[in-house]
């Protein structure tokens, strides 16, 4: 059975720093691509950053690119998304998200197992 479990949201102030993990499960890690999503009160669901597991290529939406970082450890079978700079705008709960396809893409409807949301808040 595929398990994403998402962890390490919470409050922090603006300009402030987070680290979210996503603890894969259930696949081979190596065979996947694994995208960050996150979705604010009242908004649609928005793509925020992928990384193709095999090669570690990684892509960004243009409203973090600089400030987030993804990365994985195989070892750990886990993706992690760095979040520098916060801002209030990035307050959301974040999903993390699997695909077996090997494209480096954001958009939600490739993504064939997704993951508990944990709930970030940046306050001004």
């Amino acid at each position: 059975e595929v398990q994403l479990q998402a962890s390490g949201g919470g409050l922090v102030q603006a300009g402030g720093s987070l680290r979210l993990s996503c603890a894969a499960s259930g696949f081979t890690f190596d065979d996947y691509a694994i995208g960050w999503f996150r979705q604010a009160p009242g908004k649609e669901r928005e793509g925020v950053s992928c990384i193709i597991i095999s090669d570690g290529t990684t892509y960004y939406a243009e409203s973090v690119k600089g400030r987030f970082t993804i990365s994985s450890d195989k070892a750990k079978n886990t993706v992690y998304l760095q979040m520098n700079s916060l801002k209030p705008e990035d307050t959301a709960v974040y999903y993390c998200a699997a695909t077996r396809r090997f494209v480096l893409t954001i958009v939600a409807g490739w993504y064939d197992y997704w993951g508990q949301g944990t709930l970030v808040t940046v306050s001004s």
